[in-house]
């Protein structure tokens, strides 16, 4: 095609095809919560992984107290994307966990509409970070509490007090093992973005 020559366009009665709207979301937490496991479970490419071997040093810095199976972790970020209808792609950015890692966040983050931070109730400590980091950033984010062993050890109404988040950001239970838990969730981030802009 020539720059002068017209675009091809769609047959009489034939509605033009577009590409669904690129979205970008984040998904955030502290060290061994599931992000990389949620962003394998909902993703229809295979993701793209900076998984690298836990070393004698790392394990020594990481506590794997409660992830003792852990042998890899996130060093840079993890990608995915998943086709929620025929006029929306998310693209899924998964944020390394440890706070050494914590200078990459900016970057990963950048031009995203909203974050998941997943917390595990045995160590909610570990995820204040990351909602610090959204609540500054004033980014539209949702609290997703993974279910290991199928279990949570605190209510819902707990880790929201000791979070300290305002009751406008949805705390959930979910499992990152499982697509369409994943999926429920990621479109409750969705709702808050939507929400925030005003759409």
């Amino acid at each position: 095609m020539t720059p002068t020559e017209p675009l091809a366009r769609p047959a009489a009665g034939q509605a033009a095809v577009r590409p669904p709207l690129p979205v970008k979301l984040v998904i955030a937490g502290g060290f061994g919560v599931g992000k990389t496991t949620a962003v394998g479970s909902i993703s229809e490419i295979e993701p793209l992984t900076t998984e690298a071997a836990i070393t004698e040093v790392a394990a020594g810095v990481d506590d794997l107290s409660h992830t003792p199976r852990k042998t890899t972790t996130t060093v840079a970020m993890d990608f995915g994307c998943i086709t929620i209808d025929p006029t929306l792609k998310l693209y899924l950015f998964g944020t390394p966990g440890q706070e050494r890692f914590g200078f990459m966040w900016d970057d990963i983050v950048e031009g995203a509409v909203g974050g998941l931070v997943i917390v595990d109730t045995r160590r909610l400590d570990d995820c204040y970070a990351a909602v610090d980091y959204f609540e500054h950033k004033q980014i539209p984010f949702a609290v997703a509490v993974n279910a290991f062993d199928g279990r949570v050890d605190h209510s819902l109404d707990e880790v929201r007090w000791a979070l300290d988040v305002s009751e406008g950001v949805p705390v959930l239970v979910f499992d990152a093992r499982e697509r369409g838990s994943v999926r429920d969730a990621l479109l409750v981030v969705l709702e808050q973005a939507l929400a925030r802009s005003g759409g």
